[in-house]
């Protein structure tokens, strides 16, 4: 039986994939977050923000935290390269929202 600081670790490692299932943020397409693609990442959440029955906020704001919540969650493990792409679909969900 592993430690009480082993569990409590593993535990701690998958927070986040509980919060993405159960957050009422919104629910999020099946692999929103795979594409190369700005566009095509800020697209997908636009659709997911405005059919979602789970959110709280307004399509934006949920689309723009949950964007924010996978980048600050990968932290310092997050390749420059994706990073970029990622910061580029956020520019990319102000304009599709008519924000920029």
């Amino acid at each position: 039986m592993p430690t009480k600081s082993k569990r409590a670790a593993a535990s701690s490692k998958r927070w986040s994939a509980e919060v993405m299932r159960t957050s009422d943020a919104l629910d999020i397409e099946h692999g929103a977050f795979a594409s190369e693609d700005p566009r095509h990442i800020a697209l997908s959440l636009k659709r997911s923000a405005e059919r979602s029955k789970r959110r709280k906020a307004a399509p934006y704001q949920s689309a723009m935290s949950m964007l924010n919540f996978y980048i600050n969650r990968a932290g310092k493990a997050l390749p420059a390269s994706r990073k970029k792409i990622l910061d580029r679909a956020k520019s990319e969900l102000r304009k599709a929202f008519g924000r920029d």
